[in-house]
């Protein structure tokens, strides 16, 4: 094999190293996070999820595996994407602007009771924040998966109940960090759902 390619594989493995321990160390928030969703869904709560571009399909990816667990035995979550229908998302953005398209779904479709995670690899998707501070008016709580040093404007945003930093510059780092993210959340979800007298035992859903 070529010794320049050769140099440069530690240098690519290193790059992923920080971002991933920095996951782990945030285990405690992370944590907070899950619980809250699952007290969100066993109050009979859904999940609402919305990107851009490759963090639309990261939207959809996550709305799937809690609708339609992987896992057999697993219990499934109502869920869905924003991202989702091509026909509401060009209709909007032709009339209010691509600004709009995830806060005018929110005000029609979402409930107090509900969820909302807004995926946006560098924090400063314009339509993703202007979504998640709509959901947040609306009572729903809110979650952010961004990466780059503090998250960006979304990062930052009060508007952001839990927010889940990728700690990388790198946009291909930042997606395998969220992949791997999002996997927790679900997994850490169900947790909080099969430990007896984490939740509350009235259950709505």
């Amino acid at each position: 094999m070529d010794q320049a390619v050769l140099a440069r594989v530690p240098e690519v493995f290193a790059r992923r190293v920080g971002p991933a321990l920095g996951l782990a160390d945030e285990a405690d928030a992370v944590a907070r996070a899950c619980h809250a969703m699952a007290t969100r869904f066993h109050g009979g709560g859904r999940l609402i999820v919305f990107g851009n571009g490759e963090a639309a399909t990261d939207a959809q990816h996550i709305s799937v595996e809690f609708v339609h667990p992987v896992i057999v035995g697993k219990r499934a979550l109502p869920s869905f994407s924003l991202t989702s229908d091509v026909a509401t998302i060009t209709g909007v953005a032709a009339t209010a602007g691509l600004e709009e398209v995830f806060a005018h779904q929110l005000r029609r479709l979402a409930a107090p009771r509900d969820i909302a995670l807004g995926v946006s690899p560098d924090g400063g998707c314009v339509n993703v924040l202007r979504g998640l501070e709509t959901a947040h008016r609306l009572g729903l709580l809110t979650l952010a998966l961004t990466g780059g040093d503090d998250g960006g404007p979304i990062g930052r945003s009060p508007a952001v109940d839990h927010v889940l930093i990728a700690r990388s510059a790198d946009p291909r780092v930042v997606k395998e960090v969220h992949v791997t993210t999002y996997h927790i959340l679900w997994e850490l979800v169900h947790v909080f759902f099969e430990q007896p007298g984490v939740l509350d035992p009235r259950v709505i859903s």
